[in-house]
């Protein structure tokens, strides 16, 4: 069975444009894919510390060493690294924030990048251990910037995701969105005819 894992990033509880076209992309993938199971985490409604010593020390500390709380801590990291590498497909709803994802988004990644568990260090390099899925990133953007300078959220997660190993990346982009109703509409028509063909 084909299991689908959405992760919603925006920091809008409502409205977001980049969470309805990433329900939309989920609905489609579920359809072409006969009793898929689909698994929604919010990253707003459930987020998660920052990093920070307490968390970065439990990471780094061995098990054997760990404290209750350190314990804790890494368990919550285990399950979203598990929850991730149960997952066939992945879609991420990413606003584009300041030119970049949303910290929401980041502070996900920064609990399932862990050394010995989504990537490992050999002697050709850093080897990703996350394999085997197809991402799709439904990225909402209130200006023009694919393609430009100005995007440097596409390259980082292009990145990020390859260096855990995740490197079959799709993007479908709704650009233009606050540059009036027109280019609103036809930012949403062409994501939808992305979504329609996913």
């Amino acid at each position: 069975m084909t299991t689908i894992l959405q992760l919603n990033s925006s920091a809008r509880t409502q409205g977001a444009q980049s969470t309805l076209l990433a329900n939309e992309l989920t609905a489609k993938l579920q359809q072409s894919n006969a009793g898929a199971k689909v698994v929604v985490r919010d990253l707003l409604a459930n987020g998660l510390p920052h990093l920070d010593e307490s968390v970065l020390g439990a990471f780094f500390t061995p098990a054997e060493n760990r404290t209750a709380e350190q314990a804790s801590i890494v368990a919550k990291s285990d399950a979203l690294v598990a929850e991730l590498q149960a997952a066939d497909i992945v879609v991420i709803g990413a606003p584009l924030y300041n030119f970049g994802i949303s910290s929401q988004l980041k502070t996900y990644f920064d609990w399932i990048a862990r050394v010995g568990i989504t990537f490992r260090y050999t002697e050709n390099g850093p080897e990703g251990l996350v394999k085997g899925k197809k991402v799709f990133v439904v990225s909402a953007r209130g200006g023009k910037y694919a393609g430009t300078p100005n995007d440097t959220q596409t390259p980082y997660l292009k990145t990020f995701l390859g260096f855990l190993g995740m490197t079959d990346v799709n993007f479908i982009y709704a650009e233009g969105l606050n540059m009036g109703p027109d280019s609103a509409s036809a930012a949403l028509a062409g994501a939808r005819e992305a979504i329609a063909a996913a």
